[in-house]
């Protein structure tokens, strides 16, 4: 559900405002409104430092957890001193890694050429003795050799398969024509070139120490992050506040919650020189939204978050397609080992703590759980049918049933969300505003009942496609959607928008249901992807072709074989199976099912002004 907001409308002298939003934030109840906020050059400067010290953060909890950080190293004194050393570090290692990239390189490109002096080489050279380089291919170094003017010494250095690297050296100005490439050596050979690599190496080593300072200085880091943060949030509060009475006066427009409101009006009366007036928030108000669920429901937040948060006044739909969402999740994977395969690893994450990782892998094992319940049933526990060691129970078919099921599910999906569009349409325009979508609702209700049921060998005595009821309910829905869809409206206009209008909703309510139809073609695709792995297990490492009775050692290799094809093939079915059943469900849950009931994004969650550093 969405918790119920109160706006606040707040006048007070303009410099007061600075004191004021200090004591919200010690309240840490009240979202003042920044809508509108449009940062200035100093303001994104700020963004940029509280963004550079987020990173800051991210690098730093990695080191933590890394072989290279030193626990006993010292803290800093203060956030702004680590922080700056920080800095100083990163770039002092961002530039020895270009550096030490530079230098092997290079090293790369001369080790050809072995070990010289290029001291000696200037030596030689004030004596008048040229040396120059060059790289060649094989043909062109011969035909070098062979033309070799008087005067002119080649020497060869070294060779790959495609080049010879080589010295032409003169005591004078001769001209010398090599069809090759001139290169000029760098003052030191490769292993001069590498040794300084290596004590760049031993320098950004060193660097450890003072990131080890750093990260045992970071609740320091977080504070100055935190007043940063405070301090653009002040300026986004005064950017977007009304100014009124020459600038003598601030008007600020804030939220709190229904619950939390008497410790906000407490607050707000004893304040000196401030006027306020308070009034429940309405479904037009801008206000924002705080989802208030039970602890099952609240897991499905995080995915109901991806797409957006209900407006406010309208209905929180959370609760009510987390099931579903569930059920499709366990449909799309349809594996019962599988899924016990992800509630291990949601076991396993739910240790690793941290509010979002805790809500994540509590999802997984609702989820994961589901689909060890479903997989059972639908016969299958890594692609091998349960039925071939449990033949007394009942199993579904699924390649042989579910077809029909996945549209009888989408199909009662959608009347549950149409029913729910009814009911907010009936809560704030009044009944008569929902009268053409009732009608489609009753019609597809009695058509379900009438011609659903009896395809899966259940039906309601006396209502048929032929019987009174059943014409009577059509007829009455006919009524309302062709006729009444507007009571405000003239009665020929009403059916020209019913004809169109049913036009419009048969083809989408076809095209609603058939999404559907994924729920059977990514569990079935899933499961034969399943049996093809064990086949290609069973063939390939030729376990199934050794004779009854063979020794033991006789299965050594081939359950080896087997064992590594099955672990491969179905680890890819697994993590390809698993993001099409987080993605599809994900999908009709925001297209189909939200559609249907008439979801309404909302503009912003409800985020009160606190201390950053609680």
């Amino acid at each position: 559900m969405i918790s119920k907001m109160i706006r606040y409308d707040i006048v007070l002298f303009a410099g007061e405002q600075e004191r004021f939003i200090g004591e919200l934030r010690e309240l840490g109840l009240v979202d003042i409104t920044t809508s509108g906020w449009e940062p200035s050059e100093d303001d994104r400067t700020l963004l940029l430092e509280i963004e550079a010290r987020a990173k800051a953060r991210e690098f730093l909890e990695s080191f933590l957890s890394s072989e290279a950080f030193v626990k006993d190293a010292k803290a800093y004194e203060s956030g702004a001193e680590a922080y700056d050393s920080y800095v100083a570090a990163r770039e002092r290692r961002q530039q020895i890694q270009q550096e030490v990239a530079r230098l092997e390189k290079l090293a790369s490109e001369v080790e050809p050429w072995g070990s010289y002096s290029g001291a000696e080489i200037s030596r030689l050279a004030k004596r008048g003795i040229t040396m120059r380089y060059f790289i060649a291919q094989p043909a062109a170094y011969e035909k070098a050799q062979a033309e070799c003017a008087e005067g002119v010494t080649i020497v060869k250095i070294g060779a790959t398969t495609s080049n010879v690297y080589f010295v032409v050296i003169t005591t004078d100005d001769t001209a010398v024509a090599i069809d090759g490439q001139e290169v000029r050596l760098p003052e030191g050979d490769s292993r001069a070139l590498l040794a300084e690599a290596d004590a760049l190496r031993a320098e950004d080593k060193a660097l450890n120490e003072i990131f080890s300072r750093v990260a045992n200085s970071l609740t320091l880091i977080d504070g100055e992050s935190a007043k940063l943060k405070e301090q653009l949030q002040g300026l986004k509060i005064g950017a977007t506040a009304q100014h009124e009475a020459d600038g003598e006066l601030t008007i600020l427009e804030g939220w709190a919650e229904a619950d939390t409101a008497r410790r906000v009006d407490k607050m707000l009366e004893a304040y000196p020189n401030l006027v306020y007036m308070r009034r429940d928030a309405t479904i037009d108000d801008d206000a924002p939204v705080k989802l208030k669920n039970n602890s099952f429901a609240r897991l499905f937040e995080l995915i109901g978050a991806m797409y957006a948060l209900p407006k406010y006044g309208t209905l929180d739909l959370t609760p009510i397609f987390g099931p579903f969402y569930m059920l499709f999740f366990a449909i799309c994977l349809c594996d019962a080992g599988y899924g016990l395969v992800l509630l291990l690893l949601g076991l396993a994450l739910l240790k690793k703590g941290g509010k979002k990782l805790r809500q994540a892998a509590c999802l997984s094992i609702v989820c994961a759980s589901a689909t060890v319940a479903f997989g059972f049933y639908a016969n299958s526990f890594f692609g091998v049918a349960i039925s071939d060691y449990a033949p007394v129970i009942k199993f579904l078919d699924f390649q042989q049933d579910f077809f029909s099921i996945s549209l009888a599910i989408g199909v009662f999906q959608i009347l549950v969300g149409m029913a729910i569009n009814i009911w907010m349409q009936t809560k704030l325009f009044g009944f008569t505003s929902c009268f053409g979508l009732l009608g489609w609702f009753i019609i597809l209700l009695s058509g379900s009942i009438a011609v659903g049921l009896p395809m899966f060998g259940m039906e309601i005595p006396g209502f048929s496609m032929t019987s009174p009821i059943f014409l009577g309910l059509v007829g009455v829905g006919a009524v309302l959607m062709l006729l009444l869809n507007n009571i405000k409206r003239n009665p020929l206009i009403n059916i020209g928008a019913g004809l169109w209008d049913a036009y419009n909703n048969i083809t989408g309510l076809l095209s609603d249901v058939l999404s559907y139809i994924r729920l059977f073609a990514i569990g079935l695709s899933g499961g034969v992807l399943a049996q093809v792995f064990n086949s290609l297990a069973m063939g390939l490492s030729g376990t199934a072709d050794i004779p009854a009775g063979s020794p033991w050692t006789s299965y050594i290799v081939p359950v080896i074989v087997a064992s590594i094809i099955l672990i491969i093939g179905h680890g890819i079915n697994l993590f390809m199976s698993a993001i099409s059943s987080f993605v599809h469900p994900m999908r009709l849950t925001f297209v189909e099912f939200y559609k249907n009931a008439g979801f309404e994004m909302g503009q912003r969650s409800f985020d009160p002004l606190r201390k950053m550093d609680k």
